[in-house]
């Protein structure tokens, strides 16, 4: 059963286009981290999103690579995934506030390195639902910017993505 403050998603294409509604209201300076098991549909988020910003390169998450950066129609994507990070300390030198100003930056796995995120973000969880394909997918505002997202995206009780 989907938590009554969480979207749900219907499967793999209905999660993509959830990321492509988050990164059509992206703008330079925008954070949102994506954070759920292994499996849950964070890359699938991450390349919803980026297709909502104008990015025609796959969004893909590398074994080797913490940080791609790829060109919008508009703005860049930073995105990172942070799954094989071996210690949280690499992330500060990322230097991922300075990159979220040049553009949008999205966090796969924020937590192996919370301590290291922009205080004010948009924490984006996804969770395993009643079937194979059905996720949840909660959006947690950090800061009044990313409370006018959760908003703009409609955020309401139980609401359904085909």
């Amino acid at each position: 059963m989907t938590p009554p403050d969480a979207l749900r998603s219907a499967s793999p294409a209905a999660t993509r286009r959830i990321g492509e509604r988050i990164g059509r209201l992206l703008r330079a300076g925008d954070v949102v981290l994506l954070s759920g098991e292994l499996g849950a549909g964070k890359t699938m988020l991450a390349q919803g999103i980026g297709k909502g910003m104008g990015v025609t390169d796959p969004i893909k998450s590398s074994s080797f690579v913490i940080m791609n950066e790829y060109a919008g129609a508009t703005l860049r994507l930073f995105h990172a995934d942070l799954y094989r990070l071996e210690d949280p300390e690499q992330v500060a030198e990322l230097a991922l506030e300075e990159l979220a100003e040049r553009g949008v930056l999205v966090v796969e796995w924020p937590e192996r390195a919370f301590e290291e995120m922009p205080p004010e973000h948009l924490l984006v969880r996804l969770a395993y639902g009643d079937t194979p394909t059905v996720r949840t997918v909660k959006l947690e505002p950090h800061g009044d910017r990313y409370a006018e997202l959760a908003r703009a995206l409609g955020q309401t009780r139980g609401r359904r993505t085909p």
